[in-house]
């Protein structure tokens, strides 16, 4: 897959002349939904002998649009994250527009009529929900007008279950509610976060469990509090884990949030090394233990209970 940055204006020795079938949209997290869509663009680039396309952006519209700042709005996928799922899915080329203030400035007609048909598409494929300026005059519905018939327009329909939609804010929530098999679910695959290994207070070799104490990528949404059974990419190899996130409220109050996660099966020193968590499964809550022999007997149960979910 050919992964191409964009700027407005566009400089066209960037891109490429041949058609495409282009899929829009920001695809934060490329669920089942953006899936749908993606999938019906690579259909439609097989039944037209053309390359497919997905464009997005390199940072969400909010940001320049509100007074929201970039830390402020974490995503389901990082940006490397996303090119490469976009790559499963079947992409060709994967355009990341540079979402600027001038970018943002374009009339609807222009982006749509000038800086759209610039990519060379035959057709684009975008959900039913798309917008492109303000939502009243830049939608689905007046896409049809602003292209002037210069490429076909393919809209598919949202993905809705246990009714509600398949959104990537539905997802945020599920997972900020420790809703982890509701996310994945909805995801259609395992959500996947970042964390780098620090030094933390050691108590879980004193325990019997030595965790990994982790700097979690910022730029992710994280999982709410909870004890989760996960997988861990540590130096290319998985293993199996149980991940705490909370406040060790068995040692004192006022911590800080933690993400600990022991690695099942595994003795070697990590420092400094940067891990994958795999979410699967929601165990339980935190507790408050009144006793060290309590918290050691109930990690005793997580661990074969996070034995019991992988088999």
């Amino acid at each position: 897959m050919e992964m191409i940055p964009l700027t407005y204006p566009l400089n066209i020795q960037d891109i490429p002349d041949q058609p495409v079938v282009l899929a829009l949209g920001f695809f934060d997290g490329l669920h089942r939904g953006h899936q749908k869509v993606i999938r019906r663009a690579r259909q439609e680039a097989n039944a037209r002998g053309a390359k497919m396309a997905v464009m997005s952006f390199n940072q969400h519209p909010k940001i320049v649009h509100s007074q929201m700042k970039a830390e402020d709005w974490p995503y389901l996928l990082t940006r490397q994250q996303k090119i490469a799922k976009s790559q499963e899915l079947g992409a060709d080329i994967y355009y990341e527009a540079r979402y600027t203030s001038d970018f943002s400035g374009q009339r609807p007609e222009d982006f749509a009529g000038e800086f759209l048909p610039a990519l060379h598409p035959v057709a684009v494929v975008a959900g039913q929900d798309y917008t492109y300026g303000p939502a009243e005059v830049a939608n689905m519905a007046t896409l049809p007008e602003h292209t002037r018939g210069m490429y076909d327009i393919v809209e598919v329909g949202e993905l809705s279950e246990d009714g509600h939609k398949v959104s990537s804010t539905w997802i945020r929530q599920a997972l900020r509610d420790s809703r982890i098999e509701e996310a994945n679910q909805a995801l259609g695959y395992y959500y996947v976060t970042q964390g780098v290994v620090i030094h933390g207070f050691k108590r879980g070799r004193q325990l019997g469990y030595p965790t990994a104490n982790l700097r979690m990528n910022p730029d992710q949404v994280l999982p709410g509090i909870g004890v989760f059974a996960v997988k861990v990419l540590v130096q290319d190899q998985w293993y199996l884990g149980m991940m705490s996130v909370g406040y060790n409220a068995t040692f004192g109050a006022d911590n800080p949030r933690s993400y600990e996660v022991y690695i099942l099966d595994f003795d070697h020193t990590i420092y400094g090394e940067e891990l994958q968590i795999q979410w699967h499964s929601y165990l339980r809550d935190e507790i408050k233990f009144t006793s060290v022999d309590q918290l050691i007997q109930q990690l005793d149960q997580d661990a074969q209970a996070t034995r019991e979910y992988f088999e």
